[in-house]
């Protein structure tokens, strides 16, 4: 009886092997299982025994497929079909054309059914998200306080949320910064302004974009109770690879600015409303796999009180310490050559701290 059971417990180990998938390395050995997927480099096979196995190609001599595989070639085209490799090439029993075979060197991946699958799912969403899709964001912190003879304390957030697909781009973005001094026992708030806003950008073709904007800002020391822009325009992507993009972009806009008074030059409510030009260019770049570095540039010269103009540029730079979590340093100047009299006309702002991350997107 035990023997029976033996031969019949090795009956089906050889039946299971025959249907498995097989890779055979260059040193004589073999691995057994389901292939997955591969790309350029590495080939995935799901082995019953030993898990999931990461095999160099350069390490591979062959492999026989007992499922039909699907090979993505350079030309766009698509193979469906058991495989086997001989003299550098992948023969192909496809089921309507009867068998194929393809150089190596003209396949850029190979899937099994799942995986395909799950490849189409992702092509379709691409061209076809939902508007919950693709979002990423950050948050960036700084803090710093004193307690003793004096206290103080500085504070400044700013974040990023934006959806990014091949066609366009939708950002929402806001910085704040809050700073108060207490001595002996008289309080001050020394700064406290806030900033934000929406930009949509559309892609007309693969290098020009259209884009349309909205900002709002609040700084109590500029006595600046709101100022809103409405924009718009067209841009360009002067470089755009997987690490590093650089947009130029130029447009118009619609300024709304209301002060408070600030006595005794100005006694009353002040409200300023011009055309402006905008002008400007973002660079975003991965320095190495843990340095990023993003920087802003707009300027906006004044079209209904001429020779006035105001420009925006930021620059933040993070290293990453885990997925999720990064240490940034954050440099802001908004300047505003025609404040209020008796104010300054630069806002500076250097801060740094933590950065916080969801999504892998772009911003």
């Amino acid at each position: 009886m035990r023997r029976i059971t033996f031969f019949a417990w090795v009956l089906c180990l050889l039946a299971a092997s025959a249907m498995a998938d097989q890779v055979t390395l260059k040193n004589g050995d073999r691995l057994t299982g389901t292939i997955v997927k591969s790309d350029a480099k590495t080939l995935l096979i799901k082995t019953a025994f030993a898990g999931d196995v990461n095999v160099q190609w350069d390490a591979v001599s062959g492999i026989e497929s007992a499922e039909p595989l699907h090979l993505a070639l350079k030309d766009g085209q698509t193979i469906v079909g058991t495989v086997t490799t001989s003299d550098s090439k992948f023969d192909v029993a496809t089921k309507d054309t009867g068998p194929v075979a393809a150089p190596i060197d003209t396949v850029v991946a190979v899937r099994n059914d799942a995986e395909q699958k799950s490849y189409d799912d992702q092509i379709e969403r691409l061209r076809h998200p939902h508007l919950t899709d693709f979002w990423s964001g950050v948050l960036d912190t700084g803090l710093s306080m004193t307690r003793g003879n004096s206290e103080s304390l500085t504070y400044s957030l700013a974040g990023k949320a934006a959806r990014v697909t091949e066609r366009d781009k939708l950002s929402f973005y806001t910085t704040a910064i809050y700073a108060n001094s207490s001595v002996n026992g008289v309080s001050n708030t020394t700064a406290h302004a806030i900033a934000g806003g929406f930009r949509g950008d559309l892609n007309v073709s693969e290098k020009v974009f259209v884009f349309g904007f909205t900002d709002f800002a609040y700084d109590a020391f500029q006595h600046l109770d709101l100022r809103n822009t409405i924009g718009g325009g067209l841009g360009y992507h002067v470089i755009k690879t997987a690490n590093t993009t650089f947009d130029v972009f130029g447009g118009g806009d619609f300024e709304q600015e209301y002060f408070s008074p600030n006595p005794p030059a100005t006694p009353t409510n002040t409200t300023r409303k011009s055309g402006e030009i905008v002008i400007g260019e973002e660079l975003a770049t991965k320095l190495n796999s843990r340095i990023s570095l993003n920087e802003k540039f707009a300027f906006y010269p004044n079209l209904s009180d001429t020779g006035n103009y105001r420009f925006q540029f930021s620059t933040v730079a993070a290293t990453k310490l885990k997925g999720w979590l990064s240490w940034q340093v954050s440099f802001l100047d908004g300047y505003l050559s025609n404040p209020l009299p008796g104010l300054k006309k630069n806002d500076l702002l250097l801060s740094t701290g933590i950065r916080l991350t969801f999504g892998k997107g772009a911003f």
